[in-house]
């Protein structure tokens, strides 16, 4: 009898070990797309021209897993009313094509972004530039992530108008994998 309760015991901690591994463990290779809500802040090369409002959008990607480092693609776009000059200027989009690189954690994944960005503003026109920032995701379930990312772009004489602007953005998002 005793011999029988070691083996029960032994496979009983065994199927722990593996459920609690399967638990923690994340697959974060594949497509996913989502939304997202989070704050945009431009500080324009004018003095005194700097505003913040909310802005929302949509996203879709791919990551591949390699094990401990996870490599992906995506493509955001958010829209925002921001008012520079009211009535005269305000920023409503920004589009990015992202590139990340993050370390595997199991369902937490840590990442560095960097790519390039379109901000279109009403009344100077639009621009290309560039943006860096960090990211964590979290595997709510196999499927369903959320993430947070804080990034910084800089764009250079918008719509040729000699007008700079950094912009700061932090947004909360909601992804689906599929």
């Amino acid at each position: 009898m005793e011999g029988a309760m070691r083996k029960h015991l032994a496979t009983g901690a065994a199927f722990l070990a593996l459920s609690a591994t399967s638990v923690l463990a994340q697959d974060w290779s594949g497509f996913y797309a989502g939304v997202g809500i989070g704050n945009l802040e431009v500080d324009t090369s004018i003095a005194g021209v700097k505003e913040n409002d909310v802005a929302y959008g949509i996203h879709a990607g791919y990551r591949y897993d390699g094990g401990q480092w996870v490599l992906g693609g995506e493509f955001e776009h958010d829209w925002t009313d921001i008012d520079l000059v009211s009535g005269d200027v305000s920023v409503d989009r920004v589009m990015r094509f992202k590139a990340t690189a993050g370390y595997d954690l199991g369902r937490t994944l840590l990442y560095v972004v960097a790519g390039t960005a379109e901000v279109d503003v009403d009344g100077l026109g639009d621009d290309w530039g560039g943006f860096y920032g960090l990211g964590a995701a979290y595997a709510v379930s196999p499927r369903a992530i959320v993430s947070l990312e804080l990034l910084e772009h800089e764009f250079n004489n918008i719509g040729g108008s000699g007008t700079d602007a950094d912009a700061w953005s932090a947004g909360l998002r909601a992804s689906w994998k599929f």
